[in-house]
């Protein structure tokens, strides 16, 4: 395996990367609360993701990658309630576009997309164990964090608790004990969905969805988290201090990544702001490849600012000017029909310097994945190659493919000249499997037939078949498909 170094964002440097059980890696990224659809700024964040996931499979690590569905939230029962839709069906409808758009984009190394309904016994079970410790308390239906009793809570941003009384998605509510306490357990409200509780009917708050999913899947403790600078406070805050309360491990995550903000106008992009470019539209507008080139051709910690009739169309000719020189070869390569041993060998100097080039691309995403550094190496290589393009004819297939070797890992990593791939899960499934049976499995249990339909066929799409015999699911993997 490879050496990896990654900024924590939660001690605030560069650190080497070591996972808790090696070579297995738990990564898991916040997704999509899909009350409308997903824009520009939502698939930065999934790109960026997707190579980290990528590239550490590609250094021989087990990744499993778990991204959450928040299918239950306040802008969903709102956004519901004004079109007299089930806020429950509008996230699926909306998080099945999403898969659609992840799937044009290239994105294929999520294994579990787990929907927060799909946790109610853990979530419930997270908040009991909250309250007999002490760090939460119940008033008129509801369950709050009582943020006081977790002395740590803003190290993670650097925020103090006086901060909080204004952070984002921290709502006031008769009888909480401070402002800056946050809701576990919302109680029901006349026309809401809403689950059984030993409080009472309701349904979850936000941050205790993620927390109840990760420590399931993934354990008390965990390698990496990712996710948007936006979501670091109060949210992250948030799920360190329901999880470390609960299972008394510190701490959570060992790595936190954070994404830089995609800008528009000098503010972030944001449903709720009104500001945003559709997601689908622009891939069907310049393609999913032109798309993830402008994502990576950026450090992820950076913020990217979107400038609309230029960003794109300065993408569009760069990445125009790399890919030619991709293409160009593999025309070549197409074109050789001999054997490898045939046609002219590679110089040594040329067949040297295909080498330094892959080991410069790893090293570059070896160093916090600095995606900006691999492509300025890929450009670098697509020159060099211009200057010797009259002579590829004269290659033989061997040779061909030592000069592809830069372009083939740039597919293989970052998703560009093809590698784009269609799959959902290119890692160790296993274990995802056995979870998404356990949903499934407890989706019949409660009688909805409709959501065990839904996990089984999402296992069918992603090659798994599902036999149920004698009360118990087995699976298998599809045969291939003939086209």
């Amino acid at each position: 395996m490879r050496r990896v170094t990654v900024y924590d964002t939660r001690t605030r440097e560069s650190r080497l990367f070591v996972p808790l059980t090696p070579p297995k890696v738990g990564l898991f990224v916040c997704g999509l609360t899909p009350y409308d659809e997903a824009h520009i700024g939502h698939g930065r964040t999934a790109v960026i993701f997707d190579v980290v996931a990528r590239a550490l499979r590609r250094w021989g690590y087990r990744v499993l990658y778990i991204q959450n569905v928040t299918n239950i939230d306040d802008r969903l029962i709102a956004r519901g309630a004004e079109q007299g839709v089930d806020p429950l069906k509008l996230a699926d409808r909306h998080f099945q576009a999403w898969r659609d758009d992840m799937t044009a984009l290239g994105v294929r190394s999520v294994n579990y997309y787990p929907y927060a309904t799909d946790y109610m016994p853990e979530i419930l079970e997270q908040i009991a164990t909250l309250l007999a410790k002490g760090f939460a308390y119940t008033t008129q239906g509801s369950v709050y964090y009582d943020v006081a009793k977790f002395p740590s809570y803003g190290a993670l941003s650097g925020q103090r608790i006086e901060m909080a009384r204004t952070g984002t998605r921290i709502e006031s509510e008769p009888g909480k004990r401070a402002s800056e306490d946050f809701a576990l357990w919302k109680a029901a409200r006349p026309g809401e969905p809403s689950w059984e509780s030993p409080w009472g009917p309701g349904r979850p708050g936000w941050h205790i969805e993620d927390t109840a999913i990760t420590v399931r899947l993934l354990g008390a403790r965990y390698d990496l988290h990712g996710g948007g600078i936006d979501l670091k406070f109060p949210h992250h805050e948030a799920e360190i201090a329901q999880a470390e309360a609960a299972t008394g491990a510190a701490p959570l995550v060992n790595f936190w990544m954070h994404a830089g903000m995609l800008n528009l106008r000098g503010e972030k992009m944001s449903k709720s702001l009104g500001n945003i470019i559709s997601l689908h539209a622009t891939l069907e507008r310049v393609g999913p490849e032109v798309l993830r080139f402008y994502y990576l051709n950026a450090h992820y910690r950076q913020p990217l600012d979107f400038v609309e009739g230029k960003s794109l169309e300065e993408a569009r000719e760069a990445y125009a000017r790399l890919e030619q020189a991709a293409r160009r070869l593999s025309e070549a390569r197409g074109a050789a029909t001999g054997e490898d041993g045939e046609g002219a060998e590679l110089p040594e100097r040329l067949a040297r310097e295909a080498g330094e080039a892959v080991e410069r691309l790893d090293a570059s995403l070896s160093e916090d994945f600095n995606t900006r550094e691999a492509i300025a190496t890929l450009f670098g290589w697509a020159r060099t190659l211009g200057e010797r393009m009259p002579e590829l004819g004269d290659l033989g297939p061997g040779a061909l493919a030592e000069l592809a070797a830069p372009f083939d890992w740039a597919r293989e990593v970052l998703g560009l000249f093809g590698g784009g791939g269609t799959g959902a899960g290119d890692g160790p499934l296993g274990p995802a499997i056995e979870v998404a049976l356990a949903a499934r499995a407890r989706a019949r249990g409660r009688g909805d037939f409709a959501e065990a339909d839904r996990i089984r066929a999402e296992l069918l799409d992603a090659g798994i078949v599902v036999e149920d015999e004698g009360g118990r699911s087995t699976w298998r993997k599809a045969p291939p498909r003939i086209a």
